[in-house]
């Protein structure tokens, strides 16, 4: 049947809405915690002698079983709402945390942080956020999307500088404690209040909130592509290009964010500095998000706004080559932090036109395990490897840079699938 053309004065707030809000605030508890690891790089090296090759190990498992979590919390979010399954990521991911506070030896810290908390984060974090957010929204999808991802930045902005204090404070093990803590009150309690719902034709709404078509009926709305089974996508030569460009890019910002703390450090950069410039990245990366998400929106292809993101977090690198001062490390710190915006929302509005949104968890799930399983993996523990050989970062971030062109290069072969709309 035909309901309203629009929300009439007085009448309850779209649901989408409220998905994208509780997208956020699971965003900004998960990531906060997981993006303060490179605060506890120096004092568990301090601590227990541990190599930087050695405690990379554990952030690459991390991102590892992050991806491989994210295959299944995708699969199950085209079947059961979202609240389940952040609740259950959300206690494993706080068991992880805590757990990681009592190692004594790298085995049990891959265990705890590896493992646990790579599946934890990997229920908690943008797979299921964005692809719960995405299902809810076509025309707006660039705009609902950048916004949820807004969510990562906002809380590594304030938890990483809280994190910073208390490892100076009470120690590294209270910091991990904190993290644990503050995952499972938070995030139980935000998928609950928020997450309850699957997609609007479940519930007799259309998406967007635009009521001007039968209800359930969304394939004459513009950016709408027709689902294509998981199998048929990972055939489709897009898949891989996606896979390729946006693993290589997050590849540099896992590098950047677990050595760059330490590379302050080795400046001779205050500790709390140091992990502020954790904070300005996440406040550049909170403009940037909404940016490029509502950008994509406005491009004939939503890929020219990756690109031009990459390009940005290239251009922030090649400051960070030169710095040698805290002003450096935060100029760096900015430019590539509003760049780094771009990848939290890219992916998911790319994936939904290319792949559509009736089976964009399936689909994201499994780009994003090739995304971040081995881009994101590779990053830590390539950039603790270069530095353990070569004695310095130089290296590390010049590769970044490389990357990050080559990235924004190949994806000028990512093709529109015939028929899609404009946004995809």
């Amino acid at each position: 049947m035909l309901i309203g053309r629009e929300r009439e004065k007085g009448a309850p707030v779209f649901w989408g809405w409220y998905v994208v809000a509780g997208a956020f605030l699971l965003h900004a508890v998960s990531y906060g915690a997981r993006y303060s690891f490179g605060i506890f790089v120096q004092p568990l090296t301090a601590e227990n002698g541990w190599s930087r090759t050695v405690i990379s190990l554990a952030a690459s498992l991390n991102m590892l079983f992050f991806a491989a979590g994210g295959i299944v919390a995708g699969r199950l979010l085209d079947r059961i709402a979202p609240r389940w399954v952040a609740s259950a990521g959300a206690a494993v991911g706080a068991l992880g945390f805590i757990l990681s506070a009592f190692v004594d030896t790298p085995l049990a810290f891959y265990l705890a942080y590896g493992l646990l908390c790579g599946l934890g984060s990997s229920w908690t974090g943008i797979v299921v956020g964005n692809s719960s957010v995405g299902k809810w929204f076509i025309r707006k999808r660039g705009m609902a999307i950048g916004i949820a991802s807004m969510g990562v930045s906002f809380g590594t902005m304030i938890m990483t500088p809280v994190i910073g204090w208390v490892v100076k404070e009470r120690g590294w093990q209270s910091g991990f404690i904190v993290l644990g803590l503050t995952l499972l009150a938070a995030g139980v309690l935000i998928a609950r209040i928020f997450l309850g719902k699957t997609k609007p034709e479940a519930y007799g709404l259309c998406p967007d909130g635009h009521r001007d078509q039968p209800v359930g009926d969304s394939s004459g709305m513009p950016g709408h592509a027709a689902a294509v089974p998981l199998g048929e996508a990972m055939r489709d030569s897009r898949f891989w290009i996606l896979s390729l460009c946006q693993g290589a890019a997050v590849m540099t910002v896992l590098m950047a964010f677990v050595h760059q703390v330490p590379y302050a450090l080795d400046l001779g950069i205050d500790r709390l500095a140091a992990a502020a410039s954790l904070g300005a990245i996440a406040l550049a990366g909170f403009f940037g998000q909404f940016f490029f998400g509502s950008l994509s929106d406005r491009l004939p292809d939503p890929k020219y706004s990756a690109m031009l993101g990459y390009l940005v977090m290239a251009a922030g690198l090649a400051v960070l080559l030169s710095a040698t001062s805290v002003e450096g490390l935060f100029a760096y710190a900015l430019i590539f932090g509003f760049g780094y915006g771009c990848l939290g929302p890219i992916l998911p509005i790319i994936a939904s036109g290319r792949f559509g949104r009736e089976s964009i968890g399936s689909v994201y799930g499994v780009l994003n395990f090739f995304v971040a399983g081995v881009g994101g993996a590779l990053g830590p523990i390539v950039g603790g490897v270069l530095y353990d050989a070569l004695g310095s970062y130089r290296t590390v971030w010049a590769l970044d840079v490389a990357l990050l062109l080559a990235a924004a290069a190949g994806l000028t072969a990512l093709k529109r699938r015939q028929g899609d709309g404009k946004t995809g």
